[in-house]
């Protein structure tokens, strides 16, 4: 147990693919520990190799959490960083919105993400970290995206108040708002009826939000947030807490 004392240790939730993917590997290449949580297996853990390690687990159970970090400090000892990457994506008009669907997006994203917080809470070392992965959606509304934008509202309503409850531990809250970051997940969600693209080939929206949109004409990429993530992790960035850092390509400048 001695050696891993040295190093930090970092529970990624949805870890396994996208922008979670990236935000293991972005830690794992920082010499953390890392302890990738989903539903489903994937083969990350196994490619990255040593310090890292696979845990099944569902956001919206609380006791996975607790499972999952209890099993995370009898493996390293510590806990510095939880990050709350698992979300959902879809869009809907407000008629067709019914309960199973509101279930699907808010226990998911915000239920999800709010017992990360409050078990990391419990368990984060001194000068513990939380970051939480929200989306430019957070900041402002759009079309068929209602119950999506109240999640991820409600995402950075946790981060800031939370940022608030916690300072006196020295432990940190912030979030990362994404504008659309091309994965396979968002693909996935954008070829929905529903989504904005409307029937248009994904790739043609995305090209003309990019140019109608961005400062920099472009998109971010995964390894972007990831970096952000990171950072936010570290003590480079010790003043900051209870901050929504967007991560857009200058979409809407704040």
């Amino acid at each position: 147990m001695e050696q891993h004392h040295k190093l930090k240790t970092v529970i990624v939730t949805g870890g396994t693919k996208g922008i979670g993917a990236e935000i293991s590997r972005k830690f794992h290449q920082e010499h953390w520990f890392v302890v990738i949580a989903s539903r489903k297996p994937s083969e990350l853990a196994e490619e990255l190799g040593e310090n890292c390690r696979y845990a099944v687990m569902d956001v919206r159970k609380e006791e996975d959490h607790i499972r999952v970090v209890e099993e995370t400090l009898k493996w390293t000892g510590r806990l510095d960083c939880y990050i709350n990457c698992a979300g959902f994506s879809k869009w809907s008009p407000v008629n067709l919105v019914n309960e199973m669907f509101w279930n699907q997006i808010i226990d998911t994203n915000l239920k999800g993400t709010f017992w990360g917080c409050k078990i990391a809470a419990n368990n984060l070392s001194d000068n513990g970290t939380v970051v939480n992965v929200s989306s430019l959606a957070g900041k402002r509304g759009s079309a068929k995206n209602s119950v999506y934008c109240a999640s991820k509202f409600g995402v950075n309503a946790l981060t800031q108040a939370l940022a608030k409850e916690l300072g006196y531990k020295g432990i940190r809250v912030n979030a990362v708002c994404p504008v659309y970051v091309n994965t396979e997940g968002l693909v996935e969600a954008l070829e929905d009826p529903n989504a904005p693209p409307n029937g248009q080939k994904v790739e043609k929206y995305l090209e003309d939000f990019t140019n109608n949109n961005t400062a920099l004409k472009r998109l971010p990429q995964a390894k972007e947030v990831a970096e952000l993530c990171f950072y936010l992790s570290s003590s480079q960035a010790s003043a900051i807490t209870g901050q929504c850092i967007n991560v857009d390509c200058g979409v809407l400048p704040q």
